[in-house]
């Protein structure tokens, strides 16, 4: 006897609660807090670049650093240069390291003004320009 009034007790508890629970539910949506809301959102990945130097002689090598955030650790960058209106992969790339650091080396060939920026993952740097002379 004593385990029937036991289930019978935690039946109606449990009905209780459900019905609880939907009414709560429907009467008011509950506002997101700013710290769920900023828990939801995704970090927006970013990568940023910086030469070593402003100007190179043709073929001269220098580097290229920066760092990432919001991509994974091991990530391929590589060095993109602008040529007309298309921006060309060059044979520079590197993988960014467990903090998101990377350096890359590079040589330009072509003389004038050169624009470049990094690209990884779905995210490009900002542009940097190199003079070659």
């Amino acid at each position: 006897m004593n385990r029937a009034y036991r289930l019978a007790a935690a039946g109606v508890l449990s009905a209780a609660l459900v019905a609880g629970t939907a009414a709560a539910a429907s009467a008011a949506p509950a506002a997101p807090t700013a710290h769920t809301a900023a828990a939801k959102a995704p970090q927006k990945a970013t990568l940023t670049a910086k030469a070593s130097t402003g100007s190179v002689k043709a073929w001269q090598e220098f580097r290229i650093s920066g760092t990432s955030t919001g991509l994974k650790a091991g990530t391929k960058v590589t060095v993109q240069q602008k040529q007309g209106a298309k921006w060309v992969s060059l044979p520079a790339s590197v993988t960014t390291n467990k903090t998101g650091a990377y350096s890359v080396r590079v040589k330009l060939g072509i003389k004038g003004v050169n624009q470049l920026r990094v690209a990884g993952g779905d995210v490009v740097s900002p542009v940097i320009t190199v003079t070659v002379r």
